[in-house]
């Protein structure tokens, strides 16, 4: 869960920390406040989209750090380290932190260690959930549908889908390498126009493996032909020309030998020096040889410079090294060959499709089996949370249809599908909240009110099988009120049965509900506005709620119906324990 929050020159907010504790924690607070601001800060820990706007005025960057505790020893987040090599120790404690500077950069680290924004994404969907109205909207997408439903049996998907993705992908590229060699004949012979002349401009060379490098050292010598020789002739002179260095070493050895006859060390130190004249000796006549067989040839430079301008020439148009050129005419000529056997390979390649395609099917009928057992039990699990919010005369359906296909791509059951990333099914949810009416789709005749609770009812079953750690309502409760609102109080309590789950309403009888009750305010000194954030004891939570059902001046009457709702509230905690 998360267990801490520290904020920094975030929008309105100047610094704040914030502990969190297990349950359900609500933030309440005027409008403006800056509760919004709060969750806009974790959704950025979880990988949202940054801005310069979020970094306060007249600073130069944001800091936003967050502190979970994991103690799930199996929760994903462990898979996610051992994929981006981040250590996550036994104690479960993951930190993640984000960094949006003034001038729009974004960085972004996971126990300290440096991630891109795409790894941060990954984490945060492990441990944060974040339900905003935005979200709630989404039910209208019917594309949202098909991966709520997955969601809700992810245990029984999950390898089945990588399995049925391995085989799709495999698919689609056989798919695409058929267009590729069904293109018209006009565009398939200027391409074999084209390979031919690469082909054979690369063959003309005749290339060899590092061919390049082995000019380049073979020019580099004649280029310092002159400072070689001298080098070397000077070398050779003081060995053997007028310096006279081995008849030097030669009278030394014989020194050396005169004394080994009366001494037993110097016989030692002659035999070890002998060895190394004797290496000279040879190395200096090995050196003549050298200088007598140089020789300095222009015409030779001449022609290494011309192939090294052709193969450079080649480089451009081909690749970086000779064996890139290489593989690049390999490539070429096996095209070619494609192409000139079209044909045969089309045909070859529409088997492999077929083949291919009815192994991705056979995984994708598997999916679409539990995903049709998956519809019955969610939406009977559905239409009973509805029934404790106030829809008791609603019916909740999934519909799973096919997506057609056309001639030539798979068969099931007697007509042609269309496969893609999750499938070949069509999910859309259904209902109605009038009885003896039929099940339309959710954007057809649902209401905001009516989404927003259809919404915290699958929230209240996906919060079993998301894993997530932290479940975040951002106003989620807006225009309902009465029954309906005591309603969604006890099932956002209900959710953080088995997760955190913090929240920001304006409901006094959310508020109530709340194990930990936190005040959000904000505050204008030396013209300039800040945000601070006060957990409540029970006598100012008393307030706050007071305030939230009356908003407007407190009086013993607003008071007593606080601790009502709170006496209520500690009632529903009790019986639901």
């Amino acid at each position: 869960m998360l267990t801490e929050l520290s904020i920094k020159d975030f929008a309105i907010i100047n610094e704040i920390s914030i502990t969190f504790n297990e349950g359900l924690t609500v933030l309440t607070g005027e409008t403006g406040a800056g509760k919004s601001i709060i969750i806009d800060a974790v959704q950025l820990l979880a990988g949202g989209r940054g801005s310069v706007e979020f970094v306060r005025y007249g600073t130069k960057k944001a800091d936003i750090e967050g502190l979970f505790i994991i103690e799930d020893s199996k929760h994903p987040v462990y898979a996610k380290g051992k994929d981006f090599g981040i250590e996550i120790n036994e104690d479960g404690m993951v930190v993640l932190h984000r960094t949006i500077t003034s001038n729009g950069k974004s960085i972004c680290r996971v126990n300290g260690k440096l991630v891109t924004l795409a790894i941060l994404r990954e984490f945060g969907k492990t441990l944060i959930d974040i339900h905003s109205q935005h979200e709630t909207q989404s039910l209208m997408e019917v594309d949202r549908h098909i991966e709520l439903l997955d969601l809700y049996m992810r245990n029984e998907l999950e390898q089945v889908k990588a399995d049925y993705l391995r085989l799709f992908d495999k698919y689609q590229s056989l798919r695409k390498r058929f267009r590729e060699l069904s293109e018209n004949e006009q565009e398939m012979a200027q391409r074999l126009d084209l390979l031919e002349f690469q082909l054979r401009e690369i063959q003309e060379a005749e290339l060899s493996p590092m061919e390049d490098e082995e000019l380049s050292e073979e020019r580099n010598k004649l280029n310092n032909y002159e400072k070689i020789y001298q080098g070397l002739h000077d070398a050779y002179n003081a060995l053997y020309g007028e310096q006279k260095g081995l008849d030097w070493l030669s009278l030394a050895l014989n020194g050396l030998e005169s004394a080994s006859e009366y001494e037993e060390q110097a016989a030692a130190k002659k035999e070890e020096f002998s060895n190394h004249y004797y290496v000279l000796e040879e190395f200096t006549f090995e050196l003549r040889n050298t200088l007598d067989a140089m020789e300095y040839d222009p015409e030779r430079l001449n022609i290494i410079e011309g192939r090294l301008n052709e193969i450079n020439r080649l480089k451009k148009k081909y690749g970086q090294s000779v064996t890139d050129i290489l593989e690049y005419a390999a490539e070429i000529e096996e095209e070619i060959d494609q192409i000139n056997n079209r044909e045969s390979h089309l045909s070859k390649l529409q088997s492999q499709i077929s083949e291919q395609g009815q192994d991705a099917l056979l995984e994708a009928s598997h999916i679409h089996d539990i995903r049709k057992q998956a519809a019955e039990t969610l939406a009977s699990a559905i239409h009973q949370e509805l029934k404790d919010l106030y829809l008791e005369k609603a019916s909740f359906g999934v519909d799973i249809s096919t997506r057609k296909g056309t001639e030539g791509d798979p068969v099931y059951k007697g007509a042609p599908v269309n496969l893609q990333p999750n499938g070949f099914d069509i999910v859309k949810f259904l209902i109605t909240t009038n009885p003896g009416e039929p099940l339309k789709e959710i954007n057809k005749v649902a209401s905001g009110g009516e989404l927003s609770r259809i919404m915290l009812a699958l929230k209240k079953i996906f919060s079993k099988h998301q894993g997530v750690t932290s479940v975040i309502f951002d106003e989620v409760d807006t225009g309902v009120s009465g029954r309906v609102a005591q309603a969604i109080a006890e099932k956002i309590y209900g959710i953080s049965s088995g997760s955190q789950v913090l929240c920001i309403s304006h409901l006094p009888q959310v508020a109530s509900m709340a194990d930990t009750h936190l005040l959000i305010e904000k505050h204008v000194s030396n013209e300039r506005t800040s945000t601070s954030v006060v957990e409540l004891d029970s006598p100012a939570s008393v307030e706050e709620i007071s305030r939230m059902i009356t908003g407007a001046e407190l009086t013993e009457t607003t008071k007593e119906h606080a601790k009502e709702l709170i006496k209520l509230a500690e009632k529903f905690k009790t019986e639901h324990a």
